[in-house]
């Protein structure tokens, strides 16, 4: 199971989800040098330290992503459908559903997916994100 992409409805919007980052390259047709967002289930498996002065925004925060250095970025799911395919697969590294640098393409993103979880629904809803220092937070999106 550790290298399928699965095509799904993320908390935000349709998007691949796999364990392996190489193959979420390969179905994004992107440089292997980029990172994704590592989807939690919760917070407790966080294995990284959050600064104290923002733990009760990340707590609380909904359908959003965290930026703690270049190398890592998290989201929190929150969405009952989503976290139970994340829960299945023990944390994942998510990305929206098409190929690097173009926009979304049903076909494209069938394509490239192992599984497909039915149904599929597009959202204008991005998620919110934030890249945290040590003693500041910036709004990127």
């Amino acid at each position: 199971m550790g290298s399928r992409v699965f095509l799904t409805n993320t908390d935000t919007t349709i998007g691949f989800i796999s364990k392996s980052s190489k193959a979420l390259d390969i179905a994004k047709n992107r440089t292997p040098n980029k990172k994704y967002i590592t989807a939690l289930s919760s917070l407790k498996k966080l294995k990284k330290r959050t600064p104290k002065k923002f733990n009760k925004l990340i707590r609380r925060a909904k359908k959003t992503t965290f930026i703690l250095n270049k190398n890592f970025s998290f989201r929190v799911i929150k969405d009952k459908r989503h976290l139970l395919l994340i829960n299945r697969l023990d944390g994942t590294y998510t990305t929206s559903a098409n190929k690097s640098g173009y926009k979304f393409n049903y076909e494209y993103a069938t394509s490239m997916a192992n599984i497909i979880v039915y149904p599929l629904k597009e959202s204008k809803r991005v998620s919110t994100i934030y890249k945290i220092s040590k003693t500041q937070i910036k709004r990127l999106r």
